[in-house]
């Protein structure tokens, strides 16, 4: 049974709220930079393997969510295996030491398409390809695969926390629809493919109760098909475990728990023969574990008129090459001052970036528009700090505008470790070539 103290507790970044540390690391390598809690990770990984420590089931981490080699070595410790949806994410999970092979499969390649190096890959060390659109099996067959696959199917239902986050319905691109499935499994056959798992994701809700739903619903389209799949060896709830972005409170995941039991038990029963069951979190592992932390450098004002009302800037040096998920659909991360003092006014303030582009600002909402938060103002110079962006995070920054990638900061033990230095101008221009081809 999992833990009270586990479930209910507040998941606080040991930095947060440390302004010292704060501004001695702002001080040495400068802002922005990415700090990331050991002690945060271990624990969610921890909840994991609770989670699943019954017979027959087995967690993946999503490494596309962080895949910092940090972050995949604690994971390997722990026994969690991965799902990767690249061929160098594969190749990364393998320097971080994960074997490669099928047997079991501790790396499964999921993806709709395969790109650069992806078949070499999954050919080179015999890797499971996790196949998520019928035309990929002709493609495998070409390419003289002959091993084991899975299939990812869209069940047709599912949630994310905005529509452009559904991994499941007819709004998804993910998936083999599941009216497809018989087509897709005769041509598996013709190429001498064994089916051996079952895959679908369908998303996380705002609520954990939705994702239990989904996940039993799920359970019992599997347990429906599982007759037509002789070779089956494993089933994949995928993953979707929510995290609270607003207010850093922990999910009660005793009923998860109950639920992958009793799921494993009606697969079992319906394919009469013993099934693996597998979830595949990616964000819970690590939402909370990563701050960003950055510089107001200016505040400003516009001012009311006949195209709407005005509003104060804070200014800073992050932006959506570092964090894009704000900037991308309207997600909502927590800001603070951590120089300033908890009973200060607040006034709405919108939080803006460097960018040449007016989409750069941290406090939008879902439907684009400007959602001011109540913070004290702030002065230039002072720190501010956005939370949960371990996941989705430093993973989806880029070097729009030809700015470099932050630096990535680890805290461990009351130690710092800088895991990635930040990118220079010839970090940028290092793949730029003038070769004739």
């Amino acid at each position: 049974m999992l833990s009270d103290s586990m479930n209910h507790a507040f998941l606080t970044h040991a930095a947060a709220n440390d302004a010292a540390l704060l501004r001695r690391l702002a001080t040495q390598v400068g802002t922005p930079f990415w700090i990331y809690d050991a002690a945060l990770v271990r624990r969610q990984i921890a909840a994991i393997k609770e989670l699943t420590e019954g017979t027959g089931l087995q967690a993946r981490y999503a490494m596309k969510a962080c895949p910092a080699t940090k972050v995949l070595r604690e994971v390997q410790q722990a026994g969690i295996w991965i799902d990767a949806v690249s061929g160098n994410e594969a190749l990364r999970a393998m320097r971080a030491g994960f074997s490669g092979g099928s047997q079991p499969p501790t790396i499964l390649y999921t993806a709709d398409v395969f790109r650069d190096n992806a078949m070499q890959v999954i050919l080179e060390n015999n890797l499971m390809p996790n196949i998520g659109s019928p035309g990929m099996i002709r493609e495998l067959a070409s390419a003289g695969y002959r091993g084991p696959i899975a299939l990812r199917l869209n069940p047709g239902f599912g949630h994310g926390h905005v529509n452009a986050c559904d991994t499941g319905g007819p709004s998804s691109k993910h998936g083999i629809w599941h009216s497809e499935t018989a087509a897709t499994v005769q041509e598996a056959q013709k190429a001498g493919l064994k089916i051996v798992m079952l895959h679908a994701h369908v998303g996380s809700g705002p609520q954990i109760e939705e994702l239990l739903q989904n996940l039993d619903l799920l359970a019992s389209e599997f347990a429906a098909l599982l007759p037509q799949f002789p070779e089956v060896e494993a089933v994949s709830l995928g993953g979707g475990i929510p995290h609270d972005y607003r207010g850093g409170r922990a999910f009660d995941l005793a009923p998860l728990g109950e639920m992958l039991k009793k799921a494993r038990t009606r697969l079992c029963e319906a394919a009469g023969r013993e099934i693996r069951v597998e979830i595949e979190p990616g964000r819970f592992y690590v939402a909370a574990s990563a701050l960003l932390v950055t510089t107001v450098t200016d505040l400003k004002q516009t001012q009311t008129n006949a195209k709407g009302p005005g509003a104060t800037f804070a200014m800073v040096d992050a932006g959506f090459v570092d964090l894009v998920r704000p900037a991308m659909y309207g997600s909502f991360h927590r800001i603070t001052l951590p120089e300033h003092s908890a009973d200060e006014a607040v006034e709405p303030i919108v939080v803006a970036g460097p960018l040449c582009e007016s989409g750069d600002v941290f406090t939008r909402d879902s439907a684009e528009l400007l959602a001011p938060r109540p913070l004290p103002v702030p002065n230039p110079g002072d720190l501010l700090v956005l939370h949960d962006a371990g996941a989705y995070g430093y993973a989806m920054s880029s070097n729009y505008n030809s700015i470099g990638r932050a630096p990535q900061l680890w805290l461990e033990d009351g130690q710092i470790t800088q895991i990635s230095r930040r990118e220079t101008l010839e970090d940028v221009l290092k793949l730029e070539t003038d070769e004739a081809i």
